[in-house]
């Protein structure tokens, strides 16, 4: 095992665990109930908060990231900004079938923005893990597809571009400091909302969601996954975005009593499959990206 591979390996993980941690948002957004204003204001601030102490313990470092990377710093924080806000806006005006469909796409859109921007070329596996991924989503929301509000799809598509292109940012700026990008995406979601909170609206189970969210699952998943293109290709990283789609069916049957049909667990197998195919497994069992 070479140390290239055990990096790509690490990295795979990485965004395995980020996606499998913020695919519980649309979980805790309905159990809240609350307003996606509210939410964001509120999880905006948590996250401010964490990631803001995990700056100042590496004090030196972030001041040092913050002067040598202001721009993409910025970029991700507005990336995250939008991301965060219209994802939850999503999830409360359409299904969330149709949202987690959407989010979906970012392994193909990371690959585009990556070749563009990086000049990262898919190779032939990744592309095919991509497709079969694809295909499984579409299999999951095929029963739900066609009954979404257009604007709520929208506000998904938007979340899911500035999902994939701040992928590719934080994988040309390897060294970048990520807690504070995302303490930034964080100020920039807290400071608009600050305007319209309604801080007495949320009653107690809907605290309890958004704490949830906002203390552990949220900020822990995007810090996760931050890091994850460090150590992998932006395409590969991206790769894992339909984790959130197959976890977000099993909470909704865990917690919500909301059962998949037979449709939808061929279509999660073959997601796993897809990620498997693309990044652990090649035809002689080895790494697929070991060698290059």
């Amino acid at each position: 095992m070479t140390a290239r591979s055990d990096s790509r390996r690490f990295g795979w993980g990485l965004a395995a665990l980020g996606m499998l941690l913020v695919s519980t948002d649309s979980l805790w957004v309905r159990v809240s109930g609350a307003d996606a204003l509210d939410i964001a204001f509120i999880v905006g601030v948590l996250s401010m908060v964490l990631y803001g102490a995990m700056a100042l313990r590496q004090a030196s470092a972030s001041w040092m990231s913050l002067r040598a990377d202001i721009w993409p710093l910025l970029a991700i924080g507005v990336l995250g900004a939008f991301s965060q806000i219209t994802f939850i806006s999503a999830i409360n005006r359409t299904e969330v079938p149709n949202v987690v469909a959407i989010v979906a796409s970012a392994p193909v859109l990371a690959a585009a923005f990556a070749w563009v921007a990086l000049r990262e070329r898919t190779s032939p596996r990744v592309a095919a893990g991509i497709a079969l991924t694809v295909v499984g989503i579409g299999m999951v929301v095929s029963t739900s597809i066609g009954s979404s509000n257009l604007f709520g799809d929208f506000l998904a598509l938007i979340a899911v571009v500035c999902f994939a292109f701040s992928t590719v940012i934080w994988r040309r700026h390897r060294d970048m400091s990520r807690v504070v990008g995302l303490a930034l995406a964080a100020l920039l979601v807290v400071i608009p909302t600050a305007f319209v909170v309604d801080l007495g609206a949320p009653d107690a189970t809907a605290w309890a969601a958004i704490l949830a969210m906002g203390l552990v699952c949220n900020p822990l998943g995007r810090l996760s996954y931050s890091n994850a293109p460090k150590y992998a290709p932006a395409g590969e990283v991206a790769l894992f975005a339909p984790v959130e789609t197959v976890a977000g069916i099993v909470w909704a049957a865990l917690f919500l009593g909301e059962y998949p049909a037979l449709v939808t667990l061929a279509g999660a197998v073959v997601v796993i499959f897809g990620m498997l195919h693309a990044t652990v497994l090649d035809r002689r069992g080895a790494m697929a990206f070991g060698g290059d």
